[in-house]
Protein backbone atom coordinates (compact mmCIF):
# COMPACT_ATOMS: atom_id res chain seq x y z
CA UNK A 1 0.00 0.00 0.00
CA UNK A 2 3.18 2.53 0.81
CA UNK A 3 4.02 1.64 -2.46
CA UNK A 4 1.07 2.70 -4.41
CA UNK A 5 1.11 5.91 -1.93
CA UNK A 6 3.75 6.79 -3.12
CA UNK A 7 3.63 5.84 -6.75
CA UNK A 8 0.19 8.12 -7.30
CA UNK A 9 1.63 11.04 -5.09
CA UNK A 10 4.33 10.83 -7.87
CA UNK A 11 1.40 11.57 -10.20
CA UNK A 12 -0.79 14.07 -8.34
CA UNK A 13 1.95 16.21 -6.84
CA UNK A 14 2.03 18.63 -9.83
CA UNK A 15 -1.65 19.44 -9.33
CA UNK A 16 -1.18 19.72 -5.83
CA UNK A 17 2.03 22.16 -6.56
CA UNK A 18 -0.22 24.35 -8.84
CA UNK A 19 -3.06 24.70 -6.71
CA UNK A 20 -0.22 26.21 -3.49
CA UNK A 21 1.11 28.29 -6.57
CA UNK A 22 -2.34 29.79 -7.68
CA UNK A 23 -3.33 30.14 -4.15
CA UNK A 24 0.17 32.27 -3.55
CA UNK A 25 -0.59 34.45 -6.83
CA UNK A 26 -4.17 35.42 -5.90
CA UNK A 27 -3.60 36.54 -2.45
CA UNK A 28 -0.19 38.37 -3.47
CA UNK A 29 -1.93 41.52 -5.03
CA UNK A 30 -0.90 45.05 -4.50
CA UNK A 31 -3.86 46.37 -6.27
CA UNK A 32 -6.98 45.43 -4.76
CA UNK A 33 -10.30 43.79 -6.01
CA UNK A 34 -13.42 45.30 -5.43
CA UNK A 35 -15.64 43.40 -3.03
CA UNK A 36 -18.58 43.33 -5.26
CA UNK A 37 -17.36 42.93 -9.28
CA UNK A 38 -16.51 45.24 -12.17
CA UNK A 39 -13.99 45.02 -15.18
CA UNK A 40 -12.19 43.55 -17.84
CA UNK A 41 -9.11 44.76 -19.74
CA UNK A 42 -7.13 47.68 -21.95
CA UNK A 43 -4.01 48.57 -24.03
CA UNK A 44 -3.32 51.76 -25.84
CA UNK A 45 -5.28 55.18 -25.44
CA UNK A 46 -6.19 56.52 -29.11
CA UNK A 47 -6.28 60.41 -28.02
CA UNK A 48 -3.40 62.74 -28.52
CA UNK A 49 -4.85 65.09 -25.69
CA UNK A 50 -4.35 62.75 -22.90
CA UNK A 51 -1.00 61.63 -21.04
CA UNK A 52 0.94 59.26 -22.57
CA UNK A 53 0.49 56.95 -19.74
CA UNK A 54 1.62 53.30 -19.59
CA UNK A 55 -0.90 51.77 -17.61
CA UNK A 56 -0.22 48.66 -18.36
CA UNK A 57 2.50 48.42 -15.83
CA UNK A 58 0.84 48.91 -12.72
CA UNK A 59 -2.94 47.81 -13.36
CA UNK A 60 -3.96 43.86 -13.22
CA UNK A 61 -5.09 41.68 -15.36
CA UNK A 62 -7.35 41.77 -17.53
CA UNK A 63 -7.51 45.57 -17.69
CA UNK A 64 -3.81 45.33 -19.37
CA UNK A 65 -5.37 43.31 -22.01
CA UNK A 66 -7.60 45.05 -24.22
CA UNK A 67 -6.66 46.24 -27.76
CA UNK A 68 -7.57 49.97 -27.51
CA UNK A 69 -9.37 52.87 -25.78
CA UNK A 70 -10.69 56.02 -26.13
CA UNK A 71 -9.31 58.50 -23.96
CA UNK A 72 -10.63 62.11 -23.11
CA UNK A 73 -9.82 64.80 -20.55
CA UNK A 74 -12.81 65.37 -18.43
CA UNK A 75 -12.07 67.96 -15.54
CA UNK A 76 -8.45 69.34 -14.59
CA UNK A 77 -6.23 66.82 -14.72
CA UNK A 78 -8.86 64.32 -14.81
CA UNK A 79 -8.94 61.82 -17.75
CA UNK A 80 -11.54 59.60 -18.61
CA UNK A 81 -10.46 56.73 -20.82
CA UNK A 82 -12.65 53.56 -22.02
CA UNK A 83 -13.81 50.70 -24.50
CA UNK A 84 -16.98 49.15 -25.25
CA UNK A 85 -17.02 45.49 -27.02
CA UNK A 86 -20.21 44.01 -27.34
CA UNK A 87 -22.17 44.64 -24.21
CA UNK A 88 -19.64 45.80 -21.99
CA UNK A 89 -18.01 48.83 -21.49
CA UNK A 90 -14.40 49.34 -19.59
CA UNK A 91 -13.97 52.41 -17.94
CA UNK A 92 -10.56 53.61 -16.50
CA UNK A 93 -10.40 56.90 -15.03
CA UNK A 94 -7.34 59.01 -13.81
CA UNK A 95 -6.92 61.37 -11.06
CA UNK A 96 -4.37 63.59 -9.40
CA UNK A 97 -3.92 61.82 -5.81
CA UNK A 98 -2.22 62.07 -2.64
CA UNK A 99 -4.91 61.20 -0.15
CA UNK A 100 -8.44 60.31 0.66
CA UNK A 101 -10.62 59.04 -2.07
CA UNK A 102 -11.62 59.76 -5.63
CA UNK A 103 -14.96 59.11 -7.18
CA UNK A 104 -16.81 58.73 -10.32
CA UNK A 105 -20.69 58.55 -9.98
CA UNK A 106 -23.44 57.84 -12.72
CA UNK A 107 -26.78 59.87 -12.66
CA UNK A 108 -29.80 59.82 -14.33
CA UNK A 109 -30.50 63.50 -14.29
CA UNK A 110 -26.71 65.31 -13.46
CA UNK A 111 -27.52 65.60 -9.90
CA UNK A 112 -25.96 63.64 -6.67
CA UNK A 113 -29.33 61.67 -5.07
CA UNK A 114 -30.03 58.94 -7.01
CA UNK A 115 -27.05 58.27 -8.37
CA UNK A 116 -24.87 54.80 -7.93
CA UNK A 117 -20.34 55.61 -7.58
CA UNK A 118 -17.54 53.74 -7.76
CA UNK A 119 -15.04 55.52 -5.34
CA UNK A 120 -11.43 54.43 -4.90
CA UNK A 121 -8.68 55.46 -2.38
CA UNK A 122 -5.22 54.02 -0.66
CA UNK A 123 -6.06 53.63 2.93
CA UNK A 124 -2.72 54.13 5.65
CA UNK A 125 -1.61 50.73 5.38
CA UNK A 126 -0.91 51.30 1.93
CA UNK A 127 -3.65 48.89 0.89
CA UNK A 128 -5.99 50.17 -2.51
CA UNK A 129 -9.76 50.26 -1.92
CA UNK A 130 -12.53 50.72 -4.75
CA UNK A 131 -16.39 49.82 -3.88
CA UNK A 132 -19.59 50.93 -4.77
CA UNK A 133 -21.64 53.39 -3.38
CA UNK A 134 -25.73 54.28 -3.58
CA UNK A 135 -26.24 57.75 -2.74
CA UNK A 136 -29.36 58.27 -1.45
CA UNK A 137 -28.83 61.64 -0.24
CA UNK A 138 -26.46 63.99 0.90
CA UNK A 139 -25.13 63.31 4.09
CA UNK A 140 -22.47 61.40 4.61
CA UNK A 141 -24.67 59.04 6.16
CA UNK A 142 -27.02 58.66 3.67
CA UNK A 143 -24.19 57.56 1.31
CA UNK A 144 -23.95 53.51 1.01
CA UNK A 145 -21.01 51.50 0.94
CA UNK A 146 -21.42 48.21 -1.55
CA UNK A 147 -24.55 49.23 -2.65
CA UNK A 148 -25.48 50.42 -6.34
CA UNK A 149 -27.15 50.34 -9.88
CA UNK A 150 -24.47 50.33 -11.78
CA UNK A 151 -24.30 46.93 -13.95
CA UNK A 152 -20.71 45.91 -12.91
CA UNK A 153 -20.19 42.50 -14.16
CA UNK A 154 -17.97 39.28 -12.48
CA UNK A 155 -14.45 40.91 -12.87
CA UNK A 156 -13.30 42.26 -9.63
CA UNK A 157 -12.37 46.21 -10.45
CA UNK A 158 -9.20 47.21 -9.39
CA UNK A 159 -7.47 50.86 -8.18
CA UNK A 160 -3.65 51.43 -8.41
CA UNK A 161 -1.21 54.50 -8.04
CA UNK A 162 1.46 55.01 -10.40
CA UNK A 163 3.54 58.51 -9.31
CA UNK A 164 0.74 61.40 -8.27
CA UNK A 165 -2.02 59.98 -9.72
CA UNK A 166 -4.63 57.03 -8.94
CA UNK A 167 -6.52 54.54 -11.32
CA UNK A 168 -9.88 53.82 -11.02
CA UNK A 169 -10.92 50.60 -13.27
CA UNK A 170 -13.91 48.92 -13.64
CA UNK A 171 -16.27 47.15 -16.11
CA UNK A 172 -20.14 47.41 -16.51
CA UNK A 173 -22.57 45.10 -18.77
CA UNK A 174 -25.61 46.70 -20.36
CA UNK A 175 -27.51 45.93 -23.30
CA UNK A 176 -28.47 49.21 -24.16
CA UNK A 177 -25.50 51.65 -25.06
CA UNK A 178 -24.63 54.57 -22.80
CA UNK A 179 -24.48 57.69 -25.61
CA UNK A 180 -24.83 60.87 -23.52
CA UNK A 181 -24.31 59.61 -19.89
CA UNK A 182 -24.33 62.11 -16.84
CA UNK A 183 -21.73 61.67 -14.64
CA UNK A 184 -20.62 63.33 -11.44
CA UNK A 185 -16.87 63.33 -10.61
CA UNK A 186 -15.56 64.23 -7.17
CA UNK A 187 -12.52 63.99 -4.39
CA UNK A 188 -12.19 64.17 -0.75
CA UNK A 189 -8.63 64.82 1.05
CA UNK A 190 -10.01 62.35 4.14
CA UNK A 191 -9.87 58.75 3.90
CA UNK A 192 -12.95 56.45 4.73
CA UNK A 193 -13.35 55.67 8.02
CA UNK A 194 -14.99 52.42 7.91
CA UNK A 195 -16.28 52.53 4.48
CA UNK A 196 -17.90 55.83 5.24
CA UNK A 197 -16.67 58.90 2.78
CA UNK A 198 -15.95 61.75 4.34
CA UNK A 199 -17.86 64.79 2.37
CA UNK A 200 -16.31 65.88 -0.77
CA UNK A 201 -13.67 68.68 -1.06
CA UNK A 202 -14.66 69.97 -5.24
CA UNK A 203 -17.20 67.92 -7.16
CA UNK A 204 -18.21 68.76 -10.88
CA UNK A 205 -21.35 66.81 -12.95
CA UNK A 206 -20.85 66.60 -16.72
CA UNK A 207 -22.15 65.07 -19.42
CA UNK A 208 -20.02 62.67 -21.32
CA UNK A 209 -20.40 61.04 -24.80
CA UNK A 210 -20.19 57.25 -24.72
CA UNK A 211 -20.93 56.58 -28.30
CA UNK A 212 -17.66 56.84 -29.60
CA UNK A 213 -16.42 54.00 -27.89
CA UNK A 214 -17.54 50.93 -29.89
CA UNK A 215 -14.60 49.09 -31.49
CA UNK A 216 -13.44 48.47 -34.86
CA UNK A 217 -13.19 45.26 -37.00
CA UNK A 218 -9.45 45.14 -35.83
CA UNK A 219 -10.06 44.83 -32.56
CA UNK A 220 -12.92 41.90 -32.89
CA UNK A 221 -9.49 40.43 -35.18
CA UNK A 222 -7.55 40.26 -31.93
CA UNK A 223 -10.19 39.38 -29.57
CA UNK A 224 -10.69 36.01 -31.82
CA UNK A 225 -6.75 35.61 -32.00
CA UNK A 226 -7.08 35.67 -28.07
CA UNK A 227 -9.58 33.58 -28.22
CA UNK A 228 -7.67 31.18 -30.35
CA UNK A 229 -4.67 31.51 -28.48
CA UNK A 230 -6.52 29.86 -25.56
CA UNK A 231 -8.30 27.52 -27.01
CA UNK A 232 -5.12 25.86 -28.90
CA UNK A 233 -3.30 25.88 -25.94
CA UNK A 234 -5.82 24.07 -23.99
CA UNK A 235 -6.43 21.61 -26.35
CA UNK A 236 -2.23 20.92 -26.92
CA UNK A 237 -1.22 21.50 -23.52
CA UNK A 238 -4.26 20.55 -21.56
CA UNK A 239 -5.43 17.59 -23.42
CA UNK A 240 -3.09 16.05 -26.01
CA UNK A 241 -0.18 16.17 -24.18
CA UNK A 242 -1.62 14.65 -20.80
CA UNK A 243 -2.91 11.54 -22.73
CA UNK A 244 0.33 10.89 -24.80
CA UNK A 245 1.97 11.01 -20.84
CA UNK A 246 -0.73 8.69 -19.86
CA UNK A 247 -0.09 6.06 -22.91
CA UNK A 248 3.89 6.19 -22.16
CA UNK A 249 3.25 5.29 -18.31
CA UNK A 250 0.70 2.78 -18.03
CA UNK A 251 0.16 1.28 -21.61
CA UNK A 252 3.71 -0.11 -22.03
CA UNK A 253 2.73 -3.92 -22.08
CA UNK A 254 1.04 -3.00 -25.77
CA UNK A 255 4.60 -2.90 -27.16
CA UNK A 256 5.21 -1.56 -29.29
CA UNK A 257 1.54 0.12 -30.21
CA UNK A 258 2.09 2.22 -27.17
CA UNK A 259 5.25 3.71 -28.34
CA UNK A 260 3.94 4.51 -31.54
CA UNK A 261 0.65 5.73 -30.13
CA UNK A 262 3.31 8.05 -27.79
CA UNK A 263 5.36 9.31 -30.22
CA UNK A 264 2.53 10.83 -32.63
CA UNK A 265 0.28 12.19 -30.06
CA UNK A 266 3.13 14.05 -28.76
CA UNK A 267 4.24 15.20 -31.97
CA UNK A 268 0.66 16.63 -32.36
CA UNK A 269 0.94 18.28 -29.25
CA UNK A 270 4.12 19.75 -29.77
CA UNK A 271 2.52 21.39 -32.78
CA UNK A 272 -0.59 22.83 -30.66
CA UNK A 273 1.98 24.05 -28.25
CA UNK A 274 4.03 25.45 -31.02
CA UNK A 275 0.95 27.24 -32.48
CA UNK A 276 0.33 28.77 -28.79
CA UNK A 277 3.34 29.94 -28.60
CA UNK A 278 3.25 31.60 -31.85
CA UNK A 279 -0.24 32.68 -31.66
CA UNK A 280 0.60 34.19 -28.05
CA UNK A 281 3.64 36.04 -29.64
CA UNK A 282 1.82 37.99 -32.41
CA UNK A 283 -0.99 38.62 -29.60
CA UNK A 284 1.82 40.69 -27.77
CA UNK A 285 3.39 42.37 -31.16
CA UNK A 286 -0.10 43.53 -31.45
CA UNK A 287 -1.76 44.41 -27.88
CA UNK A 288 2.01 44.93 -26.25
CA UNK A 289 0.37 42.76 -23.07
CA UNK A 290 2.02 43.43 -19.94
CA UNK A 291 2.08 39.82 -19.00
CA UNK A 292 5.62 38.89 -18.09
CA UNK A 293 4.69 35.79 -16.08
CA UNK A 294 2.68 34.05 -18.65
CA UNK A 295 4.43 35.13 -21.70
CA UNK A 296 7.85 33.52 -19.76
CA UNK A 297 5.81 30.76 -18.80
CA UNK A 298 5.12 29.81 -22.51
CA UNK A 299 8.04 29.71 -23.89
CA UNK A 300 9.66 28.11 -20.93
CA UNK A 301 7.27 25.22 -21.64
CA UNK A 302 7.75 25.81 -25.49
CA UNK A 303 11.72 25.03 -25.16
CA UNK A 304 10.97 22.07 -22.26
CA UNK A 305 8.78 20.45 -25.53
CA UNK A 306 11.58 21.05 -28.03
CA UNK A 307 13.74 19.36 -25.32
CA UNK A 308 11.70 16.44 -25.40
CA UNK A 309 11.26 16.08 -28.89
CA UNK A 310 15.46 16.29 -29.45
CA UNK A 311 15.68 13.43 -27.15
CA UNK A 312 13.54 11.22 -29.08
CA UNK A 313 15.98 11.84 -31.84
CA UNK A 314 19.10 10.68 -29.16
CA UNK A 315 16.99 7.84 -27.12
CA UNK A 316 20.19 5.34 -26.85
CA UNK A 317 19.33 1.89 -27.36
CA UNK A 318 17.91 -0.55 -24.35
CA UNK A 319 21.06 -1.93 -23.74
CA UNK A 320 22.72 1.13 -23.15
CA UNK A 321 23.83 2.16 -19.85
CA UNK A 322 22.68 5.73 -20.14
CA UNK A 323 19.21 4.47 -21.08
CA UNK A 324 18.33 4.67 -17.49
CA UNK A 325 19.44 8.36 -17.25
CA UNK A 326 17.78 8.69 -20.57
CA UNK A 327 14.73 7.70 -18.99
CA UNK A 328 14.81 9.50 -16.27
CA UNK A 329 15.48 12.88 -17.69
CA UNK A 330 12.35 12.35 -20.12
CA UNK A 331 9.92 11.19 -17.87
CA UNK A 332 10.57 13.94 -15.36
CA UNK A 333 11.71 16.61 -17.91
CA UNK A 334 7.82 15.53 -19.42
CA UNK A 335 5.96 16.09 -16.25
CA UNK A 336 7.86 19.31 -15.86
CA UNK A 337 6.17 20.31 -18.58
CA UNK A 338 3.00 19.37 -18.36
CA UNK A 339 2.72 21.40 -14.83
CA UNK A 340 3.76 24.26 -15.95
CA UNK A 341 1.39 24.21 -19.07
CA UNK A 342 -1.14 23.42 -16.87
CA UNK A 343 -0.42 26.48 -14.73
CA UNK A 344 -0.10 28.86 -17.57
CA UNK A 345 -3.58 28.16 -18.82
CA UNK A 346 -4.68 28.80 -16.05
CA UNK A 347 -2.47 32.44 -15.20
CA UNK A 348 -3.76 33.27 -19.14
CA UNK A 349 -7.48 32.74 -18.16
CA UNK A 350 -6.84 34.71 -15.11
CA UNK A 351 -4.87 37.73 -17.51
CA UNK A 352 -7.82 37.72 -20.07
CA UNK A 353 -10.63 37.85 -17.81
CA UNK A 354 -12.00 34.55 -19.08
CA UNK A 355 -15.23 33.52 -18.08
CA UNK A 356 -17.13 31.12 -15.90
CA UNK A 357 -17.71 28.74 -18.54
CA UNK A 358 -13.83 28.87 -19.57
CA UNK A 359 -12.61 28.06 -15.75
CA UNK A 360 -15.58 24.96 -15.38
CA UNK A 361 -14.46 23.74 -18.66
CA UNK A 362 -10.92 23.42 -18.20
CA UNK A 363 -11.33 22.65 -14.05
CA UNK A 364 -13.42 19.43 -15.39
CA UNK A 365 -10.77 18.62 -18.00
CA UNK A 366 -7.96 18.34 -15.45
CA UNK A 367 -10.05 17.14 -12.81
CA UNK A 368 -11.11 13.96 -15.57
CA UNK A 369 -7.58 13.30 -16.23
CA UNK A 370 -6.56 13.37 -12.30
CA UNK A 371 -9.19 11.04 -12.03
CA UNK A 372 -7.86 8.48 -15.05
CA UNK A 373 -4.27 8.78 -13.76
CA UNK A 374 -5.53 7.88 -9.94
CA UNK A 375 -7.48 5.01 -11.47
CA UNK A 376 -4.72 3.75 -13.79
CA UNK A 377 -2.40 4.01 -11.13
CA UNK A 378 -4.40 1.58 -9.12
CA UNK A 379 -5.04 -0.66 -11.32
CA UNK A 380 -1.44 -0.72 -12.63
CA UNK A 381 -0.63 -1.33 -8.82
CA UNK A 382 -2.86 -4.23 -8.30
CA UNK A 383 -1.76 -5.79 -11.30
CA UNK A 384 2.14 -5.56 -9.94
CA UNK A 385 1.01 -7.10 -6.65
CA UNK A 386 -0.85 -10.02 -8.16
CA UNK A 387 2.22 -10.98 -10.28
CA UNK A 388 4.57 -11.13 -6.98
CA UNK A 389 1.76 -13.12 -5.27
CA UNK A 390 1.77 -15.66 -7.99
CA UNK A 391 3.79 -18.92 -6.69
CA UNK A 392 6.94 -19.43 -9.20
CA UNK A 393 6.50 -21.38 -12.22
CA UNK A 394 7.98 -24.77 -12.18
CA UNK A 395 10.47 -25.09 -15.20
CA UNK A 396 11.89 -28.63 -15.92
CA UNK A 397 15.27 -28.79 -17.42
CA UNK A 398 15.75 -30.36 -20.69
CA UNK A 399 17.62 -33.43 -20.78
CA UNK A 400 20.62 -33.16 -23.13
CA UNK A 401 20.42 -35.42 -26.15
CA UNK A 402 22.46 -38.55 -26.17
CA UNK A 403 24.53 -39.45 -28.90
CA UNK A 404 24.83 -43.20 -29.07
CA UNK A 405 27.34 -44.58 -31.61
CA UNK A 406 26.02 -46.37 -34.53
CA UNK A 407 28.11 -49.45 -33.79
CA UNK A 408 26.88 -50.19 -30.32
CA UNK A 409 26.83 -54.35 -30.12
CA UNK A 410 23.79 -55.77 -28.64
CA UNK A 411 24.54 -57.93 -25.73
Amino acid sequence: MAKLLRSSWTQIWPSFFLVCFLNLVLDFKIIALADDSGSSGIASSQSSTCKNTNYQIFLPPPFQNITSTICKPVWHTYELRYTKIGDTTTIILSAPYTIGWVGIGFSRDGMMVGSSAMVGWINKHGHAKIKQFYLRGKKPSEVIADKGELPLNNMPAAVATNGAEIYLAFQLQTTIPFGNQPILLAFGTKLPQNHHLSKHEDKTALVFDFSSGSTGPSSNGLIQMRKSHGIVGIIGWGLILPVGAIIARYFRHKDPLWFYLHSVIQLVGFIFGLATVLLGLQLYSKMHAHIPAHRGIGIFVLVLSILQILAFFLRPNKDSKFRKMWNLYHSWFGRMALMFAAMNIVLGMQAAGAGNDWKISYGFLVGFIIVAVIVLEVLAYLKRSEKRSLPPSFHMDQVAEVNFPNNLTKG
